[in-house]
């Protein structure tokens, strides 16, 4: 029985000669192999077995392990005879960019030259075969680290050819994460550069190649056949909202359960489901994080193991530096709502600062939300995705990365909330200008924000770190509407224990034309409070006029004035 849980082993034919845990997924080869797709891109969240699955695709088609049907017995795929009699029959090459991260061009370029020259080395017998000619042995030989852009944007295809040549057969491509060098030259601010360069090496691979069988590629995103795709025009995509392979990577319910009672743990079923439940791919729900699973089984703990494996810095510099609307949604989303948004699921990196939707599309892609329903509107059928957050592990994500934003060793943002849960005016006024002065700068980067739009920007991000770091003690709000207007944020008390006072907050930007002072300012705040009754949320809830503050935040660049 494969009790014993093997963490982050990858490849196939070790889990299956090691007798570890495994969900049988071998249902995913007859799938695609039957689809008969020229190439096939596959975009799942990271973690959820897309390495573990190409290394299965390897193992089964690749001649290279020929007669090697051991790796295979019991499971689903071998008890059909006409797929044991293709294993192991075709020439494959498998490659993974996930290792591809570089901070600039010619390092990025590098890394892919060295993959390239591995290839070779892994092929050299091909030079003593007997079946190339001599310029082919020439170009096979000059296949290095010193090779030039455009011999290595054609290697691939020439390999395939030499395989061909070899075998009599055509050649499987496997290319497991594909898009991760992409995201690394957004990040880093060479797209332009490399994507020229990928694309070339793109279309040699799968386009332009009378050599190849079929191709499948995994990624996280579907980055825009535009961008590195052009004219690929037998691409088949399957993204996290097509049917196609919906439960062929990740764990459904069954199995998961099923697991759980191997392991005895059948009375964790609805905690398991509330931590690690809530991904959806296609129209199949219930699909849980394979990662996290493998790690609760194996420590019996309850812990965020998939969102504690990777930096999410990407993500957490689009919502640091989105609108004012972005990180409203932001809100709504921390507090269990559901947000409409449309969008192309297609991404294309350079546009992430500047197209506002484009955000959501990577936060679903990514796995962070989720789709609870697509609708599609209009003549043009244009998709409009109702989205949620995935499930509790997701949550504790954004939670840490809000957080993350205040914890600068110049930020007191903690000191500032124990100040204003205390009623301290004079301490407020003290630390939030030091948390304005250590951070307001990185709420600002924005495409040319205006004096007005920096304090919104700050003041967003601001309320999403209350919602962490306030979410047991008060229910935090903000932009919404209570008596004759919108007030921007109110604090109200979870508990009927009057230990802790309702909050007002308004906050209002320095006016030259008609203040003269950053006091008018903040005291303009708290009239308008006043003015526009916005305590009247909390009367009605019950909370006496004596429990409730107001407080007048008035900006002036990076200094700040609070009034009472």
């Amino acid at each position: 029985m494969e009790h014993n849980i093997s963490i982050g082993k990858q490849n196939f034919a070790d889990i299956r000669e090691s007798k570890h845990f495994y969900i049988d997924k071998t249902e995913f080869i007859k799938k695609w192999w039957d689809s008969g797709d020229d190439v096939t891109l596959i975009t799942r969240p990271r973690r959820f077995g897309k390495t573990l699955n190409m290394s299965m695709l390897n193992c089964f088609f690749s001649n290279r392990y020929a007669n090697r049907g051991d790796l295979f017995d019991g499971l689903l795929i071998w008890e059909d005879e006409k797929y044991r009699k293709i294993q192991g029959t075709y020439p494959v090459i498998f490659l993974s960019f996930a290792d591809v991260k570089a901070n600039n061009l010619q390092d990025a370029k590098a890394q892919i030259k060295l993959k390239v020259s591995e290839l070779f080395n892994q092929n050299a017998y091909l030079l003593k075969s007997g079946v190339l000619v001599e310029n082919e042995i020439e170009i096979f030989n000059r296949m290095s680290m010193d090779m030039t852009d455009v011999l290595c944007t054609s290697a691939v295809n020439m390999m395939c050819c030499f395989m061909q040549k070899y075998y009599d057969k055509k050649v499987i491509i496997l290319l497991d994460e594909y898009d991760t060098p992409m995201r690394e030259a957004y990040v880093h601010g060479y797209w332009d550069e490399f994507t020229a360069f990928i694309r070339s090496m793109f279309n040699s691979m799968f386009k332009t190649n009378p050599y190849l069988e079929r191709a499948v590629m995994t990624g996280i995103t579907r980055v825009s056949k535009e961008s590195i795709f052009s004219d690929l025009n037998n691409l088949n995509v399957v993204t996290t909202t097509s049917d196609e392979y919906c439960t062929c990577f990740g764990f459904t319910e069954e199995e998961v359960y099923a697991s759980l009672d191997k392991f005895g743990l059948p009375d964790k079923k609805s905690e398991v489901k509330r931590w690690y439940d809530g991904f959806v791919f296609g129209s199949h729900r219930d699909i849980y994080n394979p990662w996290s699973i493998t790690n609760y089984l194996d420590k019996k703990k309850f812990a965020p193991y998939w969102a504690s494996t990777s930096s999410n810095g990407l993500i957490s510099k689009l919502i640091k530096t989105a609108p004012p609307d972005i990180k409203q949604m932001m809100e709504d989303l921390i507090n269990n709502k559901e947000i409409v948004v449309n969008f192309d699921e297609q991404i294309v990196f350079n546009q992430l600062g500047r197209n506002r939707n484009a955000i959501w599309s990577l936060l679903m892609a990514s796995g962070y939300l989720k789709p609870e329903t697509v609708e599609y509107r209009g003549e043009l059928m244009e998709p409009w995705y109702h989205l949620t957050i995935t499930n509790l592990e997701t949550k504790s994500m954004f939670y840490n990365m809000f957080k993350g934003w205040f914890e600068d060793n110049d930020s007191n943002y903690n000191a500032f909330v124990e100040a204003l849960l205390k009623g301290s005016l004079q301490e407020m006024n003290v630390y939030m200008n030091d948390v304005a002065m250590s951070t307001f700068s990185s709420f600002d980067t924005g495409t040319q924000p205006s004096k007005r739009s920096q304090p919104e920007r700050f003041y967003h991000g601001f309320v999403l770190g209350l919602l962490v770091d306030l979410r047991d003690i008060y229910e935090v709000k903000s932009n919404r509407e209570s008596g004759l207007g919108r007030y921007d944020v109110m604090l109200i008390p979870k508990s009927e224990d009057k230990k802790y006072n309702a909050i007002v907050l308004e906050f209002k930007v320095f006016d030259a034309y008609g203040e003269c002072t950053l006091e008018d300012t903040a005291q303009s705040a708290l009239r308008q409070i006043e003015e526009k009754n916005y305590d009247a949320e909390l009367i009605a809830r019950g909370i006496e006029q004596e429990r409730i503050r107001h407080y007048g935040f008035a900006f002036q660049g990076k200094k700040v004035l609070i009034a009472e």
